[in-house]
């Protein structure tokens, strides 16, 4: 996915891409299965996201001289009401996952954590205590 941060001093200002990578953790009680979530089920939730952003430019909405540029180029693009940090990015999917995930019957989910890679040493981590809702 490529992004830029305009309001950067450095090389981030400039349009660039990252390979990155989503880890998504779900604690919780197993089921009469034996399972926390079916991962069939999770990847129905999360696989929608990488879908969207793959290969897509994340534009931040005020950033009009480059959202301008993406439409006129017909590129495929996200725009986002922030700008495009990892952490900021972790936390919308943070919130993307976790309102699908508490959408399920009788789910027995305690905390999702999801953390975004940006380089292989690079990354945000956030979490959230699902049986209550609240961001850690």
């Amino acid at each position: 996915m490529g992004h830029r941060l305009p309001f950067h001093k450095g090389l981030c200002r400039n349009v660039h891409g990252h390979s990155y990578k989503m880890v998504v953790e779900i604690t919780g009680k197993l089921n009469k299965n034996g399972m926390i979530i079916d991962f069939f089920d999770l990847n129905r939730i999360v696989k929608p996201i990488i879908d969207k952003y793959d290969h897509a430019f994340l534009c931040w909405r005020n950033d009009k001289k480059l959202r301008d540029f993406l439409t006129r180029n017909k590129m495929k693009k996200v725009v986002s009401d922030y700008n495009s940090t990892v952490e900021n990015i972790c936390s919308d999917f943070l919130e993307k996952i976790s309102g699908k995930l508490l959408r399920i019957k009788n789910h027995g989910f305690d905390e999702l954590t999801v953390k975004i890679y940006e380089t292989p040493n690079a990354y945000a981590e956030k979490s959230i205590l699902l049986s209550r809702g609240l961001s850690l």
